[in-house]
């Protein structure tokens, strides 16, 4: 089978959401909108509006209003643009990630916002010779590292933590805790986890040491041991096919490898974007697809404005160097897991529309009128798209979501 692409870029900026969903108030989101939202209050801080040029050119500012990115009009080089729909339970990294590639969680993950049973503790203290744990709360990853983090250096305790999703993260010091060991308490934990129906447990290494000057601070090895998708994805039937699919940032963690050919970890988003144009630039054919993190677990969670609107405008200065490594069998999809509000209260995410956006150099043509997706019925359509792109169909498999819109960005290609 081949589809009409070679190769396809599919980008998630993770925690970018694109406004309320119909059912936010349920989640007690109502009134958030990631982009909106964060538009108007970057002015109030800066004096100046966002400045996402490139975004705007394909079609940020036509999904939802965001203060200083007009929407794009018929006469400028652009891409296609819409918003999609989550039909999955909760508001998660997991179960968004899941549904872009097809699977629908009904039933959310469990949650444990009072913290773990005192059973499951003390099978996990003596399966790892722990002398046992801190914290045990839902809590800002910050915030408890900062309230832990002396009490951690000084007993050897490691910081449990949790929070409104289904996680089970643990920090420690890198140098006296030890990252190795810390990694394999997680794993002992993801054990545990995958009976209780936990999402993700979550490695949250930390440095530093107050009484020597030095502040805590979280590095980038982290590490996520997320439960296995419950059944094929379509990264899955990408793979059956012979296509390559490659994930830059935490994807293999996100689908614990399943799908997921090779990996390129990477520290934050400008580490994800340079790695992410190295490989547009000499991987020939199949899946990229990259997550850039910091939107979501540096901005989004801590209620940084600045630094939201700073990573977008980051984000949005290197979509030249994208463009230009592209060739005419390239098909680039933007889009995210779930919102992140930063002005909204709390440190959760928010059950918000997702931002699509498709650009192809067969549709970035001067006098183009913008392509308009529409609202999609499930993140699914994403996943659905792609393997449309790269083998010209869609498996008829029951449990898979999604609705190609192919078909909307490039009629020529070869119908489902």
């Amino acid at each position: 089978m081949q589809g009409s692409f070679k190769r396809v870029i599919w980008i998630v900026l993770d925690g970018v959401g694109a406004g309320e969903l119909p059912d936010s108030a349920n989640y007690g989101d109502l009134g958030s909108n990631t982009l909106g939202n964060l538009g108007r209050e970057f002015r109030k801080k800066t004096g100046r509006p966002l400045q996402l040029p490139h975004l705007q050119n394909w079609g940020i500012g036509n999904i939802t209003s965001i203060e200083g990115v007009p929407p794009s009009h018929s006469g400028a080089r652009t891409s296609a643009f819409g918003k999609a729909c989550e039909l999955s339970a909760g508001k998660d990294t997991t179960s968004g990630h899941w549904e872009m590639a097809g699977l629908v969680l009904k039933k959310p993950f469990v949650t444990f916002p009072t913290g773990f049973s005192k059973e499951i503790l003390d099978r996990w203290i003596q399966e790892n010779d722990l002398p046992g744990v801190l914290g045990n709360c839902a809590a800002s990853g910050t915030t408890i590292i900062e309230q832990f983090g002396a009490e951690h250096l000084k007993t050897g305790k490691p910081i449990l933590y949790t929070s409104a999703d289904s996680v089970w993260q643990v920090a420690a010091h890198e140098e006296f805790f030890g990252l190795e060991r810390l990694y394999t308490i997680c794993k002992s934990a993801r054990k545990i986890c995958d009976e209780l129906q936990i999402g993700r447990v979550i490695a949250r290494p930390f440095i530093g040491n107050p009484e020597q000057g030095k502040p805590f601070q979280r590095t980038y090895n982290r590490k996520d041991y997320a439960q296995p998708p419950f059944a094929e994805t379509y990264l899955d039937v990408l793979v059956q096919a012979g296509i390559p699919t490659l994930g830059v940032g935490k994807i293999s963690n996100i689908y614990a490898a399943q799908g997921i050919q090779s990996n390129i970890d990477t520290k934050g988003n400008a580490d994800g974007i340079r790695v992410l144009i190295e490989q547009i630039k000499s991987v020939p054919s199949g899946l990229i697809f990259c997550n850039l993190i910091d939107f979501d677990m540096l901005y989004g969670h801590r209620r940084d404005v600045l630094g939201f609107g700073y990573a977008l405008e980051e984000f949005d200065q290197a979509i030249p160097a994208i463009q230009s490594a592209l060739g005419p069998d390239d098909l680039v999809i933007i889009a995210s897991d779930h919102g992140n509000d930063p002005t909204y209260p709390g440190t959760d995410h928010t059950r918000e529309y997702i931002p699509l956006l498709a650009y192809t150099t067969r549709t970035n043509q001067e006098g183009a009128t913008p392509i308009d997706l529409g609202v999609r019925t499930s993140f699914g359509d994403v996943g659905a798209t792609i393997v449309h792109a790269l083998l010209g169909t869609i498996p008829k498999k029951p449990h898979l979501a999604g609705t190609s819109f192919l078909g909307m960005i490039d009629p020529a290609g070869t119908p489902s």
